[in-house]
């Protein structure tokens, strides 16, 4: 077993960086810059954030901001090089870590 970081990055699909989306932008900087071992994007059905308003999947809304959680794990070295690029993109206090155990080479 080896010692990995997981982070979970918390957004919306309507939320922006430098002008693109930031999901893309994130997504970009994890694959192809910093190479991590694995990342998964989920779009929730409905979530709130701590301001309380609530974002869902709902017939009645025409523009939908989603939930988003990009999940993703490497050795901590490179989680700890890439997170503080990655908190510059996102508001303060919606990435989360912690340490895992995983059966990866």
């Amino acid at each position: 077993m080896k010692t990995v970081t997981m982070a979970r990055i918390y957004i919306k699909e309507g939320d922006k960086f430098g002008g693109g989306n930031l999901m893309r932008e994130i997504f970009k900087l994890l694959h192809e810059e910093h190479k991590v071992h694995g990342v998964t994007v989920f779009r929730g059905v409905a979530g709130f954030g701590s301001k309380g308003e609530v974002h869902a999947d709902d017939l009645l809304r025409l523009n939908v901001h989603l939930p988003l959680v990009l999940e993703f794990y490497d050795d901590p070295e490179v989680v700890a090089s890439v997170l503080p690029r990655i908190q510059q993109m996102v508001p303060t206090g919606h990435i989360v870590s912690w340490q895992a155990q995983c059966g990866c080479d």
